[in-house]
């Protein structure tokens, strides 16, 4: 079921599935991106875990809440709609690229309220990202290649997610030209590119703060990765391993940045299999 809630003044998007008596799976997408990158999830793990995906404030199609768009207040807004949601339990968080930053940051804000950690070719782990993010901290030209988002644009975009070119599909297309031409779209997308990096790269200070606040916070942590990311480049799986040296690490072939989606079955596969192994309760 997907249904906006009230959050904080903003109305937030958010997709259920399964009981909601069983142990709860958060799912966290990527920055300009929304849950529709997390359903293919839903289908396959609803039947043991209630499974909670989110559009982050100020992307897909929920509003963004006051202040500026960082790291934290994208957590605090994510702990808020989990309220809103009544579900207090210590949650399974998975993010994919921004959104493993995101779930992170929520284990370094409210440690009691994260069970586990699934990071999928997740952002924090190195300065390379692909160039068209780099551009957007170039002042002026990071707004003229935002207002520029059209249907070639689009499929440009989506076809950079994924090694399967099959998976760029028109409705995917479609839908990020409707995200796109919501009021605010382009000016979160910047605030947030660019509180986290520049022309560089990805920005350290931010990365070296989180990994250590995660570290004073040890959880059973999955990384999963893609060979042929064209995003956040599979060298940053090295340096996750680094980070978190008890967890358990998945590399899959010939797969670009959402695995969740290109490796939909063996994901959950793996999902499954390291969730079963862990209790919901946090260590």
């Amino acid at each position: 079921m997907t249904r906006h809630l009230t959050v904080r003044g903003a109305g937030i998007r958010v997709h259920e599935t399964g009981d909601p008596a069983n142990p709860p799976i958060l799912l966290l997408h990527g920055i300009g991106r929304s849950l529709e990158d997390w359903l293919p999830q839903h289908e396959r793990l609803s039947d043991g875990w209630r499974v909670i995906s989110v559009d982050l404030p100020g992307f897909g199609l929920s509003d963004r809440m006051p202040g500026p768009i960082t790291l934290a207040a994208l957590a605090d807004g994510v702990l808020a709609t989990v309220d809103a949601l009544d579900e207090r339990r210590p949650l399974h968080v998975m993010g994919n690229s921004l959104g493993g930053a995101v779930a992170m940051q929520l284990l370094v804000t409210a440690p009691a309220r994260v069970a586990t950690l699934t990071l999928v070719n997740s952002a924090g782990f190195g300065k390379e990202v692909a160039f068209f993010l780099r551009a957007l901290a170039i002042p002026g030209l990071g707004l003229r290649l935002m207002r520029r988002m059209d249907a070639r644009a689009a499929r440009r975009v989506e076809r950079s997610l994924f090694v399967d070119r099959a998976l760029v599909t028109q409705e995917r297309v479609d839908f990020a030209l409707q995200v796109a031409a919501r009021p605010g779209y382009a000016q979160v997308f910047l605030e947030t590119a660019q509180s986290l990096g520049g022309f560089r790269g990805i920005r350290r200070p931010w990365r070296d703060e989180l990994l250590a606040g995660a570290a004073r916070h040890p959880r059973p942590t999955l990384l999963v990765w893609g060979d042929r990311d064209l995003i956040l480049p599979a060298a940053h799986l090295t340096a996750a391993q680094a980070a978190f040296p008890d967890a358990r690490s998945h590399l899959f072939p010939d797969t670009g940045h959402m695995p969740q989606i290109e490796r939909a079955d063996d994901f959950a596969d793996l999902a499954r299999l390291f969730l079963s192994a862990r209790s919901e309760h946090p260590a």
